[in-house]
């Protein structure tokens, strides 16, 4: 396909940039299309586990990204009233097992390492404020168009452009995200701010109402934040502004150091966001003639796994494999859905299995505390040896 007109790429997020760089690998050229005027990632961190960090340096990226991010040690697993359950191994055996590490970042970070190397790469092309508003396809083409009566067109389409896609419709129909009744509330904490909160591991305390995430970023300069918690509110921003007391309410039940780190007072509680959580019913297929989606377009993922930065990772680089291995685009996608769909949903439903377990009242969370307590935690951690092997030499 190397004679071909650039690729589109609808989404200038961290699939579709990771999926312009991995096309420009094997010199293939693409569009980005932005409905953004400008390339900027909302969100406070991401986890990323071996399979990400591994792709990324297939990418040629770690390098960039490595002095940013932080590199845990293991996760502390806690109750609510703040006993300690487990310790899982991160940093050198996690390491060592999967040949790349665990790094914890600022999605900000992340977002930049992607943007720039794609701005230095003269086979991307960066098209900002592009919403698409219509999809066409022909025997050899696809068009888009956007609210402003701009067009583009390209052999292959790519829905890179998450939950809300504007693609998804011209694949698989208009089934719209579903909320779940629960949301995730985030901050990024400076570290001098953070208290008690450890700089060195990954942070989990589990409640039956809520729970809470927090990880070093920034080479630990700062400690991102995440509760997740039950609630009703179903708004489809991501950036929506969160109500500090409501947050206090929510963490009532939990240890006071934690709760004197995240709100230590009655005032603004550090510029907290939250969004709603959602899943989409499994798409028969990803892709339709010449258009294919990607990440969260196609199989959104609940976070308590921390996999879906991965995904769209993993994607990116699996799709341009495919597209630089078959000169007929249908079997290239044809090819990637294979290749991608049944791990996608594994990782679906054990995120789901994951927060129904993080969520369990008593007396089951007994059950659950005594196994954590119990179970050596490098034999808890083996168990996602599915998860993080997942080899990107494609």
């Amino acid at each position: 396909m190397s004679g071909e007109r650039p690729i589109l790429i609808a989404g200038g997020g961290i699939g579709g940039l990771a999926l312009a760089l991995a096309l420009a690998q094997r010199r293939r050229a693409s569009v980005v299309l932005e409905r953004q005027e400008a390339l900027s990632a909302a969100g406070a961190g991401i986890q990323l586990g071996p399979n990400a960090v591994r792709a990324l340096q297939g990418l040629g990226l770690a390098d960039a990204l490595q002095p940013w991010a932080g590199v845990p040690e293991a996760v502390e697993v806690r109750s609510a009233a703040g006993r300690h359950l487990a310790r899982l191994p991160l940093g050198k055996w996690i390491a060592e097992r999967h040949g790349a590490p665990y790094w914890a970042v600022h999605r900000g970070d992340l977002h930049r390492v992607l943007a720039q190397a794609a701005a230095a790469e003269p086979r991307i092309a960066i098209c900002n404020g592009f919403d698409v508003a219509s999809v066409a396809q022909s025997a050899d083409a696809v068009t888009v168009e956007d609210g402003a009566g701009r067009t583009a067109s390209g052999p292959v389409l790519v829905g890179a452009d998450g939950l809300w896609s504007a693609v998804r419709g011209a694949v698989a129909g208009q089934g719209a995200p579903q909320p779940v009744g629960t949301t995730a509330t985030r901050s990024v904490v400076p570290a001098e701010r953070a208290g008690a909160l450890p700089r060195d591991s990954v942070g989990l305390w589990l409640g039956p109402e809520a729970h809470v995430v927090h990880y070093p970023v920034r080479a630990g300069a700062e400690v991102a934040v995440t509760v997740i918690a039950r609630e009703d509110w179903q708004g489809r921003t991501w950036d929506a502004e969160a109500d500090a007391t409501a947050l206090r309410t929510r963490l009532a039940p939990f240890h006071v150091s934690l709760r004197q780190a995240l709100v230590p007072d009655e005032g603004a509680a550090h510029g907290w966001r939250k969004w709603a959580l959602h899943v989409l019913p499994v798409l028969p297929g990803w892709a339709r003639g010449r258009i294919v989606l990607i990440g969260d377009a196609a199989h959104p993922v609940l976070p308590f796994l921390a996999q879906g930065g991965a995904l769209a990772i993993e994607d990116a680089v699996t799709l341009a494999h495919c597209l630089d291995a078959s000169a007929d685009s249908g079997a290239a996608l044809a090819q990637f859905h294979g290749l991608r769909a049944a791990r996608a949903r594994r990782i679906q439903r054990a995120s789901r299995r994951q927060g129904s377990a993080y969520r369990l009242a008593a007396p089951f969370s007994w059950a659950r505390d005594a196994v954590l307590t119990l179970a050596p935690g490098h034999r808890l951690m083996a168990q996602l040896d599915w998860l993080y092997g997942w080899p990107a030499r494609l």
